[in-house]
């Protein structure tokens, strides 16, 4: 397996969570802004990452190659076993991926996140709106580690760099970031770039 990976994209740190909570191997290859490489190119018509190869099967979209993923390697589960509740948690990934991850997809860079006060406040606001939830379980969907967790955990690593500042009452979502960075899944999953944020 092999895995295309921005070094600070959001959407790539979450797939090399889930292929270290999975504990496969894969190869991590990053991508810089400036050229991707040519295979790159070839494999994936949008030239973006991250891009998962699996023998002959190329996937792209962190979504689909983290739902992959999990069905591939079903040890351990990230996403519930009945119908009702992967629905739900599909929309929440959902959720995530619309309310928070697409207003900061375009901004590798983060002085562009520092700059777009809209976008940061619009995540901040969504964060609080959410912690209290984190009163009551420990993680996105109830008491188990999901992939909304995969999700949430690089958007959450990276709110200082960002500049989005949390208050007191957000206490709750910040506990729960710190649960998701204790995970060795986290710790191993990140790049030297993403080292360098905290």
């Amino acid at each position: 397996m092999m895995l295309y990976s921005a070094s600070l994209g959001v959407r790539s740190h979450s797939v090399r969570i889930v292929l270290l909570e999975k504990e496969v191997e894969c190869r991590v290859e990053y991508v810089d802004s400036e050229g991707a490489p040519g295979d790159l190119v070839e494999l994936n018509p949008y030239n973006e990452t991250p891009t998962l190869v699996d023998r002959d099967l190329v996937l792209y979209g962190c979504q689909i190659i983290n739902e992959y993923l999990d069905e591939r390697l079903p040890h351990p589960p990230l996403m519930p076993v009945d119908p009702v509740n992967r629905g739900r948690a599909r929309l929440m990934m959902l959720r995530v991926q619309r309310d928070w991850l697409d207003l900061v997809k375009d901004f590798d860079s983060v002085e562009l996140v520092r700059e777009n006060e809209d976008a940061r406040q619009m995540i901040r606001d969504g964060l609080i709106a959410v912690s209290p939830i984190f009163n009551e379980q420990a993680y996105m969907l109830g008491e188990e580690f999901s992939l909304v967790d995969c999700l949430m955990a690089p958007l959450l690593w990276r709110l200082p760099v960002y500049g989005i500042n949390l208050p007191r009452q957000a206490k709750p979502i910040l506990e729960y970031g710190e649960r998701l960075f204790e995970r060795a899944s986290f710790l191993s999953s990140l790049s030297e770039a993403e080292h360098e944020i905290r």
